[in-house]
């Protein structure tokens, strides 16, 4: 394994209320030491991190890898190559795959490709419902057995009420939360938070984009309801007025909505209702995305960090690394976000550089994307997981 010293850097990790500019050693894939003036040690690769932020490596909670049965829009290799390229250590997969991801043995096929061919940690999200029809309950335990973190029907509501409740109760006992795709999102939101309430299964709301779906949770939380939410870069930057500009690259599921909604999302991170970002990273082929209607959806991993940043250039960065890291983990159940001495050694290593965002570069099948052409604030310099060096951009010094 890497021997690896990290110095210099501003070592900023919220679930340990540390922010400090300090050296960080790792060995054998885990946090060793972290410091003032470390001495570099024989055989150790060091990364100069100098007026960068060091931060536990980030994790996305909401991405659509396309394995199985995709490979022209994504494979596990292009999928995660752009995760690190991003920053983030750790991805879950959505399960509108095909097959749906709705069964141990499909599990367990996946994870063997994983251990195989991902570059970052990937856990599955599986299915509510048998091949996300919306009509008979998963095998809840088996699934989680299998490795699954959370459940499903992403891609698809979920649409009978008796079949939810039932899926809810079947799956209550285990910590893994139901995360629901909400369309029409209002009258949904508040229909899923019902069946929350009643059942007291944990409930997680994926791409929330409208005020009125914002207080929803609000209310409900208040009244002791398991739920949290993600948002996702797009729908913290654009309107629906940029679908009628761009078109398809920025034809997306939920719609970008009205001006009003974005700044009810942009407060609800700030004042701590919106629990995680996620980038809903979503690729198609350029034939899909040019077909009539266009599919919905684009990639973002690798330009997530930076357009977080540019919708909200006045949140503490203690709070942007929380969003990114240790919140997402704490959702899943994940032994990740933090960089506690013992820790698996998985770090972001970023910075506030300008950088224009440029499709063609992107290591996702999926180029498109409605922040083409757009100069971004913040770069991630390097991304290390279990110790190892998966991705180190030029800017990053030896």
């Amino acid at each position: 394994m890497t021997a690896l010293l990290i110095k210099g850097g501003r070592v900023l990790d919220p679930a340990n209320s540390l922010d400090a500019v300090r050296d960080l050693r790792v060995r054998d894939g885990r946090i060793l030491e972290i410091g003032e003036h470390l001495r570099n040690l024989e055989g150790e690769t060091v990364l100069g991190a100098a007026g960068a932020l060091v931060a536990p490596g980030f994790v996305d909670m909401h991405v659509h890898l396309r394995q199985p049965g995709f490979p022209e829009k994504e494979t596990l290799d292009t999928g995660t190559q752009a995760a690190v390229r991003g920053g983030f250590t750790t991805v879950a997969c959505m399960p509108n795959t095909n097959p749906a991801l709705d069964d141990p043995a499909i599990l367990g096929d996946l994870m063997r490709e994983i251990g195989r061919r991902a570059h970052c940690r990937v856990y599955p999200i599986a299915a509510v419902t048998r091949g996300r029809r919306g009509e008979r309950p998963c095998d809840f335990p088996a699934l989680a057995e299998a490795g699954a973190v959370a459940f499903s029907d992403d891609g698809d509501t979920v649409e009978s009420e008796a079949v939810l409740r039932d899926a809810a109760l079947r799956a209550r006992s285990l910590s893994a939360p139901f995360i629901s795709h909400c369309e029409p999102e209002d009258t949904i939101v508040a229909r899923d938070l019902v069946i929350a309430r009643e059942t007291g299964k944990a409930w997680h709301i994926a791409h929330l984009t409208t005020r009125i779906a914002l207080d929803s949770v609000r209310s409900a939380r208040s009244a002791g309801t398991r739920v949290t939410c993600e948002v996702s870069p797009h729908h913290l930057t654009f309107t629906g007025a940029l679908a009628h500009e761009l078109g398809a690259p920025a034809t997306v599921n939920p719609p970008l909505r009205t001006e009003d909604d974005v700044q009810a999302l942009r407060d609800g991170v700030r004042d701590g209702t919106i629990d995680a970002f996620a980038s809903d990273h979503a690729p198609h082929t350029e034939d899909e995305k040019r077909s009539t209607p266009a599919a919905p959806g684009f990639s973002g991993l690798e330009v997530a960090v930076g357009a977080y940043a540019a919708a909200l250039p006045d949140l503490p960065m203690s709070r942007f690394v929380e969003l990114l890291s240790s919140r997402p983990a704490r959702i899943l159940g994940l032994n990740a976000g933090t960089l506690a001495i013992g820790a698996a050694a998985d770090i972001t290593i970023f910075a506030d550089h300008e950088w224009i965002v440029d499709p063609s570069t992107f290591a996702s099948k999926g180029k498109c994307t409605p922040f083409a052409g757009r100069t971004l604030p913040r770069k991630v310099l390097a991304t290390i997981v279990r110790g190892e060096i998966r991705f180190r951009g030029p800017e990053m010094s030896q």
